[in-house]
């Protein structure tokens, strides 16, 4: 017998599991401007949605003495109880609550408590369904498919300010739903859920108390109108609420990889996940995070600002190009235009053909709306802008895309 070419690969399958994970194409895309970049093209890019302020002074103090005074080691998978009470603390003020330090788990990140979630409360190929929200974090619908479970998408409508309508979350809740996903302030579109909103998802779940819901709150210290809201303060709902939290964004914290979720009875199955999976998050940066939480303010309130004059800049500016219309953002830091006329006037087949033409012939990177699911049907193209970049980014970026725009119509 033969023995194969020695360039020849031959190694078994992957999994339908493994072939079936889906990405963040936000990462899909900063390559594509790297590759660019190192060819000498100037790209004025969009399309990371993190921070670009430095992690405050005092957070990157308390590592280095975390460091030296020989923190090097495990942890529990929990996380160390001084963040567990800072993070506890922390988002009951905010939110209104008594969440007990026992209640909350730490995980390198928010995310995994995506995963871990979905996979704690659905069974692997039982038609179990997961609703979630359409744009979206495309992690979400990544997950529910890798668990093994149906996805079920509900639509954020722009009409609404990127909220669903609650008819429709009634219609789409079965005997076979596990989990609703909230995300408020919302990625990509900065929607958030007001008052009346989150009262009227409380009060279709409370007929439905077979259904979990896992609330990805990561930018709740990001709304630039009124007081934050959680659908965990409506009575009845925090015993199933998953509160999913973290340092990421609110501190500039996202390379430290500290993320929490709060949860009772889920507490005790996510430290097991963590188990299972990373062990346990960063001792060094868990003992980062707790100085972030506990203290001064003043930076993370800076950065809030600054966001917040962005946010005016950017929808100011876009609202004055040819062919797009932005609506005004609630929270986070993403700006979710329509560029529906603009697509037409430049001849783009849709949203992504228009994307590629501005990181091409605009030096301009955002993401399209397909990087955020299924389009929303009726709803036309969207792309996303992240504003976690400076004034002077924005204000060249956008000439850019409307000089574009101008030359380009046909």
């Amino acid at each position: 017998m033969n023995a194969p070419h020695a360039g020849m690969l031959t190694v078994p399958r992957l999994s339908r599991r493994a072939e079936s994970l889906g990405t963040e194409n936000a990462f899909v895309v900063l390559a594509e401007v790297n590759a660019l970049a190192r060819q000498g093209r100037d790209i004025v890019s969009f399309c990371i949605g993190q921070p670009d302020f430095p992690t405050p002074r005092y957070v990157q103090e308390a590592a280095i003495v975390a460091i030296k005074s020989g923190k090097h080691g495990y942890t529990p998978s929990a996380g160390i109880d001084e963040l567990r009470a800072a993070a506890a603390h922390d988002m009951g003020a905010r939110r209104g609550l008594e969440i007990p330090p026992e209640d909350v788990v730490v995980a390198a990140g928010a995310k995994p408590f995506i995963a871990y979630t979905i996979a704690s409360v659905t069974d692997h190929g039982a038609g179990d369904e997961v609703i979630y929200p359409v744009p979206g974090f495309p992690i979400y619908e990544s997950q529910i498919v890798a668990n093994g479970a149906v996805p079920v998408p509900i639509y954020l409508r722009e009409g609404r300010g990127f909220a669903f309508d609650p008819a429709e979350l009634e219609a789409k809740i079965t005997p076979k739903t596990r989990l609703l996903i909230l995300n408020a302030p919302q990625n990509p579109t900065g929607g958030i859920l007001d008052a009346q909103e989150l009262d009227a998802i409380a009060e279709i779940l409370l007929r439905h108390p077979h259904v979990w819901v896992f609330a990805d709150e990561i930018y709740s210290r990001l709304i630039y109108e009124g007081t934050f809201d959680s659908l965990a303060t409506r009575a009845g709902l925090l015993d199933r609420t998953v509160i999913s939290d973290g340092a990421s964004k609110t501190w500039a914290m996202t390379g430290w990889r500290i993320g929490y979720a709060a949860n009772r009875t889920l507490a005790p199955v996510f430290t097991r996940w963590i188990t299972n999976t990373e062990s346990c998050a960063s001792q060094i940066s868990q003992w980062a995070a707790v100085a972030a939480i506990t203290g001064p303010q003043d930076t993370a309130d800076m950065m809030r600002q600054r966001f917040r004059e962005r946010r005016d800049l950017i929808i100011g500016l876009l609202n004055q190009v040819p062919g797009i219309e932005c609506a005004m953002p609630g929270g986070a830091f993403y700006a979710w235009p329509n560029v529906t006329e603009a697509c037409r006037m430049t001849g783009s087949s849709d949203s992504e053909a228009f994307r590629k033409r501005l990181l091409h012939e605009a030096g301009v990177a955002v993401l399209a709306d397909i990087h955020f699911g299924r389009r929303v049907p009726g709803e036309g193209q969207h792309i996303r802008f992240s504003y976690a970049t400076s004034k002077d980014a924005i204000e060249k970026g956008v000439t850019r895309v409307a000089d574009f725009i101008r030359r380009s119509v046909v």
